[in-house]
């Protein structure tokens, strides 16, 4: 997303006019990315027999992490612009805080999912399993 925003507003196809039309071009991008990677993620998931609470914690924080990166990315270079700083820095920002965003947002996730009364009850719901 960082990429194509830095190439747009380079090129003068991201100005002002068309800036909310690609954040929601952008954001559809994200849904259907997440879905398709989480979708992947989960028959992965399944196919080596992972148990399915942990399933459904990695498949979640993935869906999670994709949606938030190429929602970052889309945004970064804009707000960089805005306030003067070349959007060309956004790259390798998005690519550090996403790394440690990621780490975060698993370990939350997992927590919820797999330490939590609200996530047990989830998954005992999702696995037909009474705890």
């Amino acid at each position: 997303a960082a990429v194509r925003v830095i190439r747009g507003i380079a090129l003068g196809t991201l100005n002002e006019n068309t800036q909310k039309l690609f954040i929601a071009r952008e954001f559809k991008m994200a849904i259907s990315l997440s879905a398709l990677l989480s979708v992947a993620g989960f028959i992965r998931a399944i196919v080596f027999k992972t148990p399915i609470p942990e399933t459904i914690a990695v498949t979640s924080a993935l869906a999670i992490i994709v949606f938030i990166s190429i929602c970052f990315g889309a945004i970064l270079p804009l707000l960089l612009k805005k306030i003067n700083v070349d959007p060309a820095h956004s790259s390798t920002s998005i690519q550090v805080i996403m790394d440690i965003l990621g780490v975060v947002l698993t370990v939350m996730v997992s927590t919820l999912v797999l330490d939590s009364a609200i996530g047990q009850q989830l998954v005992s719901k999702l696995t037909g399993n009474d705890i």
